[in-house]
């Protein structure tokens, strides 16, 4: 047994690894992507039928929960009211398909259409694929009302960065004496080769 284990050749389950975590990764985002397109493709029916691609369905259509009733006994739980409901939400707030940004859950995008301010999505969408947030990161921010708080924080035009560069200490740890004539392309040139 121990003869196995010290044969064992861990490069070659190193390489195998990769490969089913690779496939993996792979299923799980054509998983994504499929799922939300089918629920959007069932949200446009259901909108197209129901309320005849306006905002609000007409008084006393009783379409979706006859749908619920029959779509659950078929396809399980999944397609209860308030998964329909999601969903239609979800066609309202990204009715062009292209907007509809795969990198993000299901559970991304039920959080999204819940905010009442519906003008924020697009931010939020950016925001939870560049912070690489999870749902439950997406939906801490979405309660503690992050995004609204940042876009009201004011425009800073510090030249703090823009003089960055000129920072004296910084010149003494990279070996460099300062001269307030020179220009930043200059002392860009004279740093020493051995200080890296």
């Amino acid at each position: 047994m121990s003869q196995a284990i010290e044969n064992f050749n861990y490069t070659l389950y190193d390489a195998i690894a990769r490969i089913i975590a690779d496939a993996r990764k792979t299923i799980y985002k054509s998983t994504n992507t499929i799922l939300l397109k089918t629920y959007w493709e069932i949200a446009k029916l259901i909108i197209e039928d129901e309320q005849d691609g306006k905002n609000r369905a007409a008084y006393g259509k009783a379409v979706l929960k006859n749908l619920v009733t029959k779509l659950t006994l078929e396809f399980g739980k999944g397609f209860d009211e308030s998964n329909l409901r999601n969903m239609r939400n979800f066609f309202l707030a990204f009715s062009i398909w292209d907007t509809v940004r795969p990198e993000l859950s299901w559970t991304h995008y039920r959080i999204i259409c819940g905010i009442d301010n519906q003008s924020l999505s697009p931010l939020l969408v950016n925001c939870a694929i560049e912070g690489n947030w999870n749902s439950r990161t997406l939906q801490r921010n979405v309660d503690s009302q992050y995004l609204g708080r940042m876009l009201k924080l004011p425009v800073h035009n510090s030249t703090e960065a823009a003089h960055f560069i000129k920072d004296p200490y910084l010149f003494e740890f990279l070996g460099l004496q300062l001269d307030k004539e020179q220009t930043e392309t200059k002392n860009m040139f004279k740093i020493p080769n051995d200080s890296f």
